[in-house]
């Protein structure tokens, strides 16, 4: 096992939690991610998962997906009904479509076994250190339509009411909100937010657009500019 690199997207540990049914991979990954520097909460399943998260916070999650009783996508919806606190998938299934519904769910990253633990360390840093850096990016205050979105502090409302974003929709906002009616390409919106893929961009602006349209496929203010990307129409 390679050695462990070090967390540094915060001046503090960050407190992950993860959640694996099998014993010696939990306990790996565990004892990896925290010589990595990390603190790290464990569950051996769903149900364990939400009594620790009834108590604490964390930074990240990490959620196996084939556990019995209840998998980790439905954990994952539970959570997102809540909280926008990032997610990432483990799992041994690497079909498309489950890596698709994963990151529908509102997962920030996908990674299939078998893995290195050094890769996984990566990823959950790449995923803080654009929480991070997005929090500073974004203009102060955006609207459009009835909505405000609040870049600073990643939050989104209609006439005042709260609209629930995940990580993931709330990093894709912050860079179309940094440069209102310009068009970003798939390419850039795909590196800029970690997604990776430009499918997976695709599928956030979708998600997102079922929360801010009145019809997601005539959309309004997140609008498709045909073979180049998205954009912002801000007022």
């Amino acid at each position: 096992m390679t050695t462990a690199p070090a967390f540094d997207a915060f001046d503090r540990p960050p407190h992950l939690l993860l959640v694996d049914d099998d014993d010696r991979i939990r306990e790996l990954l565990k004892k990896y991610l925290s010589q990595a520097g990390a603190r790290v909460s464990a569950a051996a399943d769903a149900a364990g998962a939400r009594k620790l998260l009834d108590g604490m916070d964390f930074d990240l999650l990490i959620l196996d997906v084939m556990m019995p009783v209840e998998d980790g996508f439905s954990l994952a919806e539970s959570v997102r009904k809540t909280s926008k606190v990032p997610i990432v998938f483990m799992t041994a299934r690497g079909l498309a479509e489950d890596r698709i519904r994963g990151l529908s769910i509102g997962a920030d990253d996908y990674v299939p076994k078998p893995f290195e633990p050094a890769e996984l360390a990566l990823r959950i840093n790449a995923i803080l250190r654009r929480t991070v850096t997005a929090r500073g990016e974004a203009p102060e205050i955006v609207t459009f339509g009835p909505f405000t979105f609040n870049g600073a502090r990643g939050e989104l409302a209609r006439e005042g009411a709260t609209v629930r974003l995940t990580e993931a929709e709330v990093a894709l906002l912050r860079i179309l909100a940094l440069r209102p009616g310009e068009v970003i390409s798939r390419e850039e919106l795909a590196k800029r937010t970690g997604a990776g893929l430009e499918r997976s961009v695709d599928v956030q602006v979708t998600r997102l657009r079922r929360k801010v349209e009145v019809d997601p496929r005539a959309p309004v203010f997140l609008q498709t500019v045909r073979g180049v990307g998205y954009r912002l129409a801000a007022d």
